[in-house]
């Protein structure tokens, strides 16, 4: 279920993509990304502090403990929305942007509705309902696409995408406040905040620094640049991103309650991260290798020769970004063995000497800035793998046994891609069939290379073929019989 809806709205991210690329300009887009940037940090920490991680992770959860999670998390929420709207003009001023102002005064209207949907998400992510939540995210996804192009079309420029997202968030807490029956974990309590507090600050101290880590670039460009470089860095990152939108938001919500579905019945917790991360690996390092490969065809397609600009930016980004294939296990597992403290350590300890190289590399252009990315992210991998070795008594050795199948399977997949740039370049086959031959082949070449190395992937591939077989044969089965019963009765 949490497939089909990531699927689903990378569809609409796609497409949303390439037509706002085509409505907005690189100042505009970088307008929307500086705002943005500024209100996910504040809007991180609101949600961890009271938030869907302590649901999830509380052994007995009561009413009474989910009430008072939704109090701390919306008094805190409005709170920090209220601050942030009052320091809209001083934000404007220190940028010299009245747009800025503008764009934080529409996007803190976020922060009045987010706790209500982030608490019954959490519920339904604690008790493994991820139907109700993929109908929930395809309902906002698709409306935040529909409304940002509506109102760009209209002339809102940078703020289209600003009210897409507020609209979005509206009918997606509507939907989920529909779909629960008992409204009363929305009745204010405090009662036994204090565990709340001493989870939350941890949890949302970890997911802050993060963010601010993500969001400095674009704040530090717009400051020191301009706003046209923060709309290129950003869009660099988004395409950047893409396997996190093939796969880590598919499994991202599955993993952390799968984890403690596991070590709750005796599962052995490093085990699970070794086999994980080679699974991760097999998908992560492919796409990332194949979209820096492909970077210039794929950016001349999808978002038009006016961000060519980007190129050199993706192909850093994703080179760097190949330490990150365990990113998305390092806070579950340090949570599951009972180490929440160490997420936040950790994260003091990497991210900010990596924001001081990001920031002097800013001075140098937003290309320097994305090379930075070659330093700075294995540098956080690094650390992050160290604090899980000590709890999981891992070896670096560990690591390389599970991870150099993937490698094999990844430089296939981009020797492959490499050769479809070539028939690109030379002039043998046009920009778009290339890219599609050159997939249609990438896939080949990492699936047979995936046999080759007989690697760990192929008996989750089959099981999933076969699932997804089973389920289809079931549904045309449900069919038949409908329209045999059907016919029946109008014999009859």
């Amino acid at each position: 279920m949490s497939a089909i809806e990531r699927y689903a709205s990378l569809l609409l991210f796609f497409v949303s993509t390439a037509v706002l690329s085509r409505l907005l300009t690189p100042a505009e887009f970088g307008t929307y990304a500086v705002v943005t940037a500024i209100t996910s940090v504040f809007a991180a920490s609101s949600q961890e502090f009271g938030g869907a991680n302590y649901l999830i992770q509380k052994e007995s959860l009561s009413e009474g403990d989910i009430r008072t999670a939704f109090t701390v998390t919306l008094g805190l929420s409005l709170g920090i929305g209220l601050g942030l709207y009052l320091l809209s003009d001083f934000a404007g001023r220190m940028s010299g942007s009245d747009d800025l102002k503008a764009g934080i005064a529409v996007a803190v209207l976020n922060f009045a509705i987010m706790p209500f949907s982030m608490t019954i998400v959490a519920l339904l992510r604690r008790n493994m309902q991820f139907g109700v939540i993929a109908a929930s995210n395809l309902s906002c996804n698709f409306t935040i696409v529909v409304v940002s192009i509506v109102l760009a079309v209209m002339g809102f420029s940078y703020l289209a995408p600003i009210w897409g997202m507020i609209a979005g968030s509206a009918v997606q807490a509507v939907h989920l406040v529909a779909t629960r029956r008992d409204l009363r974990i929305f009745r204010p309590s405090l009662s036994g905040c204090a565990g709340i507090v001493r989870f939350g600050l941890y949890s949302s101290g970890v997911v802050l620094i993060n963010v601010f880590y993500n969001s400095a670039p674009q704040l530090f460009l717009a400051r020191i640049l301009d706003f046209a470089s923060a709309g290129l860095y950003s869009r660099a990152v988004n395409l950047t991103q893409v396997f996190d939108k093939l796969v880590t938001q598919v499994i991202g919500p599955v993993i952390m309650p799968a984890i403690f579905a596991q070590t709750s019945v005796g599962g052995d917790l490093k085990r699970i991260y070794l086999h994980a991360v080679a699974l991760l690996t097999a998908l992560h390092w492919p796409v990332l290798t194949v979209m820096a490969v492909m970077a210039k065809p794929i950016i001349l397609v999808w978002l038009g020769p006016s961000w060519l600009e980007v190129v050199p930016l993706v192909q850093f980004l994703c080179v760097g970004s190949l330490s990150l294939f365990a990113a998305s296990l390092t806070y579950p597992v340090l949570v599951a063995a009972g180490s929440v403290r160490d997420t936040l350590v950790s994260s003091l300890i990497s991210l900010p000497p990596s924001l001081l190289v990001v920031f002097a590399a800013s001075y140098a252009g937003v290309e320097a800035v994305a090379a930075s990315a070659l330093l700075t992210l294995p540098f956080q991998a690094a650390v992050a793998i160290h604090f899980i070795s000590r709890h999981l008594e891992l070896r670096w050795a560990d690591i390389a046994h599970a991870i150099w199948k993937s490698g094999i399977v990844a430089l296939c997949s981009g020797a492959t891609a490499a050769i479809g740039v070539g028939l690109i370049g030379y002039g043998l086959i046009g920009p778009v069939a290339g890219i599609l031959v050159a997939a249609a082949a990438t896939a080949g070449a990492w699936f047979l290379a995936l046999i080759a190395v007989k690697h760990p992937l192929l008996p989750e591939l089959d099981a999933s073929a076969r699932l997804v077989l089973s389920v289809i044969g079931r549904f045309g089965g449900g069919v038949v019989r409908g329209a045999a019963a059907r016919a029946g009765r109008n014999a009859v």
